[in-house]
């Protein structure tokens, strides 16, 4: 909850301007301040509000919550604007409570320049005590917090060790401030070094006095147990033996277990305690799991040979870390096993990457980061612009694929991968639209190599962007039919061009510039001569080209301008259109944002 403080017919016509244009707070007007007092009115304000905006003096706002100051952890976040609205300032909370992040939020709302002074945001170095927020890391509890951060910001030399991949890790892997040197193996690192260690990691490492430790949740446990097992020494045993093997208990992302096993009250508190999942599984789903120690007491009794090691690799997708161990609570036996997410394990790892439409600022900021890390790049050298790759860091390899065979592009990833690598796999447009990625995970999935997708934008989108276009209109059009025309590559009869036209839809068909004359033949069935047609060349390369036509000189067009490659048409009276008027904007449609 937001409350905003004003002490002047200014600043309450200020803070009306913030809550019309959508900041939610509560507003204390100079009547109230007056009768209250403004430090009596902080004293309530600060026991209600998560953060509190004051318009008007910096001096009148620190005087005011001056005796209502306690703690970092606890005081809610201030922010005092000039009653101009010229400038936005975090006065305490800066970090831990949110104060930067809101100071920002608000110079938004009124086009003003935020005021930041703390120290990491001054000196462009990270905000270590906002990670937790950011990245849902845990934070390992220790004494040195603000030495440490002090120690940091001032640009002592710092080690940081990192033992998962996840999008915090990547965010620092690419930000590196200059006085910090990444690890990836905990044993090469000269600790006395370093006058700061931080370390992302779910592993128990004798890392020093200098360190911090943040825990990702990445941690699967499979757990089974005899019937009625009491819940406080359970979780005391679940705690000792995760550190005993190594591991740490923050970073737990769930638990699980047999569907049998699913209202086991300790568990189900193991859980609660933790703000973790509790996930039950059926013994259908765990016989499927090819585990390292079968039970054929577990069998008989349950009807699958493993219940902690199944779950364990189930909710993980990957093998284990620690398998079934035995451990007893007064007198009823447990057993525990546990495996980390796959998706974040720091081993060899695929990302097959959109590289958008052509133009190397139109790929996501997660696929230049990706970019930017990757030990190998493999891109379709025919489709991709090599300035794509100039993201690459040192000593990355950079590989076309334009000359490969499947065969050859898999086992070039693979060699990588079995290293520990990270590759991206740098396709086209948006991978998933013509990305010939089917065949490739098939084959990843047959070596059990992990992969993931990052989206791109695809050329439709950049055509409608350079056509100045919306490909749909209100009430006339309202579809958008992703095709090609039937060449080399058969096209199912149902999708045949000749009965997609029927729907007189917008149509963007890909990869089909050689058939420009079936093309026009079949589409002339449905749509009229006239129809408005744009023949689009690289689109957002150096080379761009786009030719706008009719659908009766289709033809005609490509073969004048020698098109073949990397040509797409779109089809439909959505081009240049400026007709009809959607509900959105009208002002007598109400919706849930306006009434």
């Amino acid at each position: 909850m937001n409350a905003i403080v004003t002490y002047s017919e200014a600043g309450a016509a200020l803070a009306q301007k913030l809550v019309e244009q959508g900041f939610a707070a509560d507003l204390y007007t100079p009547s109230t301040v007056e009768v209250h007092g403004a430090a009596a009115l902080a004293e309530q304000l600060f026991a209600k509000y998560s953060a509190i905006v004051y318009i008007g003096s910096l001096g009148i706002c620190v005087r005011a919550i001056a005796p209502s100051l306690r703690s970092k952890k606890s005081d809610p976040a201030i922010v005092n604007i000039d009653v101009n609205g010229r400038y936005v300032q975090p006065v305490i909370s800066g970090h831990v409570g949110g104060a930067n992040d809101l100071a920002q939020e608000l110079a938004r709302l009124l086009g003003a320049t935020p005021i930041l002074t703390t120290v990491s945001d001054t000196t462009e170095r990270w905000s270590l005590d906002m990670f937790p927020k950011q990245f849902g890391w845990m934070l390992e509890p220790t004494r040195n917090l603000t030495h440490l951060m002090a120690a940091f910001v001032n640009g002592k030399p710092t080690v940081l060790l990192l033992e998962v991949r996840d999008e915090g890790t990547l965010m620092l892997e690419n930000s590196l401030p200059n006085n910090v040197t990444v690890f990836y193996n905990h044993s090469e690192i000269e600790i006395a070094k370093y006058e700061v260690v931080i370390a992302v990691t779910p592993f128990v490492r004798d890392l020093g006095e200098r360190v911090l430790c943040f825990r990702p949740k990445v941690l699967h446990l499979g757990t089974g147990s005899q019937k009625g097992i009491s819940s406080a020494p359970y979780a005391q045993q679940v705690e000792q033996l995760l550190l005993e093997n190594g591991l740490s208990p923050l970073s737990i992302a769930s638990i699980g277990s047999v569907d049998i096993k699913k209202e086991e009250q300790a568990f189900i508190d193991f859980a609660d305690s933790r703000h973790v999942p509790f996930a039950t599984f059926t013994k259908e789903v765990l016989s499927a799991y090819d585990v390292p120690n079968p039970s054929e007491r577990v069998e008989s009794e349950v009807g699958c040979s493993s219940v902690s090691e199944a779950v364990a690799m189930h909710l993980s997708k990957n093998s284990l870390l620690l398998g079934k161990v035995k451990a007893e609570v007064d007198g009823k036996h447990f057993t525990l096993s546990v495996a980390i997410d796959r998706r974040f394990e720091r081993k060899g790892f695929v990302e097959i990457v959109g590289a958008g439409p052509g133009d190397p600022k139109l790929v996501t900021v997660r696929g230049k980061e990706l970019l930017q890390v990757a030990d190998l790049i493999l891109y379709a050298g025919s489709l991709v612009p090599k300035e794509l790759t100039y993201y690459a860091k040192k000593g990355c390899l950079v590989r076309s694929s334009a000359d490969m065979d499947l065969q050859q592009q898999v086992d070039l990833m693979e060699e990588y991968y079995r290293k520990g690598l990270l590759i991206v796999r740098l396709h086209t447009g948006d991978p998933c639209i013509y990305g010939a990625i089917q065949e490739q995970m098939s084959l990843m999935d047959q070596r059990g190599m992990s992969y993931r997708i990052t989206p791109g934008v695809s050329s439709f989108q950049a055509a409608a962007a350079a056509l100045q276009s919306q490909f749909t209109i209100p009430e006339e059009v309202q579809t958008i039919i992703l095709t090609r025309g039937e060449g080399r590559t058969p096209v199912p009869e149902r999708e045949q061009l000749r009965n997609l036209a029927r729907s007189q839809s917008t149509m963007c068909i890909y990869l089909s510039a050689s058939l420009a004359g079936k093309i026009e033949q079949e589409l002339l069935e449905h749509y009229s001569p006239e129809t408005p047609v744009a023949v689009c060349y690289k689109l957002t390369w150096k080379e761009e080209k786009i030719y706008r036509c009719t659908l009766s000189t289709l033809e005609q067009t490509v073969k004048e301008n020698n098109l073949s490659m990397t040509t797409l048409i779109v089809v439909g009276k959505a081009i240049d259109n400026r007709q009809g008027e959607s509900k959105l904007y009208d002002r007598n449609f109400s919706h849930a944002f306006r009434k």
